[in-house]
């Protein structure tokens, strides 16, 4: 089944995949060949495509929201952004995590606590893929 991840930027991502692993807003949902087809929204998550059977051919995205289509010819995911699994650094996104944690606790008004909130779900997902990653990596 061919597969696309399009961000604001172009096309981030574009092969043959054997499943791909979808957080929706309706849950969390596995696409392979020949899927009903589908319009739904994406909620922030990650992404896992699996390019054969082998879990060892798996690519990981963090993204934040979008869209998906999925259509006789393949899946299309539209996203703002994405973030490969090799793009992000687990130490980096630790930091980044605690100091979303911190301005959502020091946050004044709703605008800030909404925000903020924002910021520590995005790192949550960031680091969700940096997780799997490195998982992967051991084997």
């Amino acid at each position: 089944m061919k597969f696309e991840l399009i961000t604001l930027s172009g096309v981030k991502y574009s092969a043959e995949a054997y499943s791909v692993v979808l957080p929706t807003a309706g849950g969390q949902i596995t696409v392979m060949p020949l899927h009903e087809p589908l319009l739904s929204v994406l909620k922030p998550g990650a992404i896992t495509v699996r390019k054969d059977k082998s879990s060892a051919t798996e690519e990981v995205f963090a993204t934040y929201g979008g869209v998906v289509e999925i259509t006789p010819k393949g899946t299309r995911v539209l996203v703002d952004e994405a973030d490969g699994g090799d793009e992000i650094s687990q130490a980096e996104a630790e930091k980044a995590h605690e100091a979303a944690r911190k301005l959502l606790k020091e946050a004044k008004s709703s605008v800030e606590l909404e925000h903020a909130q924002q910021l520590v779900d995005r790192q949550a997902v960031r680091l969700q893929v940096a997780s799997i990653k490195r998982r992967h990596q051991r084997r």
